[in-house]
């Protein structure tokens, strides 16, 4: 398998993210390479890389943006950075030490699609980040990058950077362009689509911050060299958030299909402790968790871990050791869903904080025998049941919680407690 860095290969460099530096290492370069590839060119072209949105989904890049080809004008672009999924936090290394990279692959898509107006919707809590955006976005203006006439095109390109106010659920693709108009950030009725009614009522393209920034390699480099780096419908690299119990928890870029037992042990440092591996949650605490046995020969792509039974989600590796309670740990994921929920579908606003509740007293102890097939029910009622996924995101690790370690569910109601509080 070819191993090369895309998104951080240069992000160890000094002042990186400034302009003057990101040019020397082929920054902007991919601007021209786009305008004479053309609108079907550069389609075409992320098409055969096969590169497949980094958000969760999973769904091709170049035809999302093919949706929107034929569409009446005005249309805008709108960068998800809102990245609120527990255990994950890869957008934000991006845009924290590369910002003009998202920068570039946004010109290439507005230049491509015919696009002046793009928003970077961003977390509400990444202050920080935030304010490294509009600063690069202002050295891009003062190069001609942004603004006016880009290279002497003749088209304008205004880019946004649209902070949210801490809520989950604007991560989903219509609650972000909900949030972006103004009104509250709920989830839309799908269809009609973003890409026939989005921003404003226009047609819009709705792509991840990782996505977006793989965008200028593929075109300075062609989709072969992006192919070769990962394997067949998934090309190129896979920022991966590795957290939990190990002993170097970060963010690493890995080709997609590297062995997710080797992602733990040897590029994460392997267990904290020399403890025993209890379970991995694969992509973001909404993916279903996996066993150990369940990963021996499991590799980091889409297909690889959707055929486990579970999801690549936002590339955030949950690492779970032995005599770790799971009960306490899903009480955790509960509780911040209910918390997260728009309260707009009545399975969802009623469902979650039922589940939480009912985890939260088999957890301290006043559990029922019938508590556990409850959760069981009240998930299958929930999942596919709303608007938006927030309900199956709250569902599916609860359920693989309970069908994978239904014996600690057992254990704290037969012991009116949890048999790990010695332990933890």
């Amino acid at each position: 398998m070819k191993t090369e860095k895309i998104l951080t290969k240069y992000t160890h460099i000094k002042d990186y993210r400034n302009i003057e530096t990101y040019l020397k290492y082929d920054g902007y370069k991919s601007i021209q390479k786009a305008i004479e590839l053309g609108q079907k060119g550069v389609i075409d072209t992320l098409t055969a890389s096969q590169l497949r949105g980094r958000g969760g989904a999973g769904f091709s890049t170049g035809m999302k943006w093919s949706f929107i080809i034929n569409k009446p004008f005005p249309r805008y672009l709108a960068i998800n950075a809102d990245e609120g999924e527990p255990g994950t936090f890869k957008d934000r290394f991006i845009m924290r030490n590369s910002p003009h990279l998202l920068i570039e692959g946004i010109i290439v898509a507005c230049l491509t699609l015919e696009i002046e107006t793009a928003y970077i919707y961003i977390r509400g809590e990444f202050i920080e980040e935030a304010n490294i955006l509009e600063k690069a976005i202002e050295e891009a203006k003062s190069k001609g990058f942004v603004g006016k006439n880009i290279a002497k095109t003749g088209k304008n390109i205004n880019i946004w950077v649209h902070r949210g106010a801490g809520a989950y659920v604007c991560g989903e693709e219509t609650a972000l362009i909900n949030s972006i108009e103004g009104k509250k950030g709920q989830p839309r009725l799908k269809p009609p689509f973003p890409a026939e009614v989005g921003v404003f009522g226009k047609p819009t393209i709705v792509n991840n911050v990782e996505t977006i920034a793989n965008v200028p390699y593929i075109i300075l480099n062609g989709a072969d060299k992006f192919l070769e780096i990962g394997v067949p419908k998934n090309g190129g690299t896979r920022l991966i958030g590795i957290s939990g119990h190990v002993n170097q928890p970060g963010i690493y870029e890995l080709p997609m299909g590297f062995s997710f037992k080797e992602a733990i042990y040897s590029v994460a440092g392997g267990v904290l402790n020399n403890r025993k591996l209890k379970a991995v949650i694969p992509g973001g605490s909404s993916t279903p968790v996996l066993l150990p046995e369940e990963i021996e020969n499991l590799t980091l792509d889409f297909d690889s871990i959707q055929s486990a039974g579970s999801m690549m989600g936002s590339g955030g590796v949950i690492v779970i050791a032995e005599d770790t309670c799971m009960v306490k740990t899903l009480l955790t994921l509960e509780e911040f869903y209910a918390h997260e929920s728009c309260g707009q579908c009545t399975p969802c606003r009623e469902g979650v904080p039922w589940i939480r509740d009912i985890i939260a007293r088999i957890e301290s102890g006043h559990g029922k025998e019938r508590d556990i097939d409850k959760i069981l029910s009240i998930c299958d009622n929930m999942m596919g049941n709303t608007i938006c996924a927030l309900a199956d995101a709250a569902a599916m690790p609860a359920k693989s919680f309970i069908q994978k370690f239904r014996n600690e569910f057992e254990d704290h109601i037969k012991m009116k407690k949890c048999p790990f509080n010695a332990k933890n």
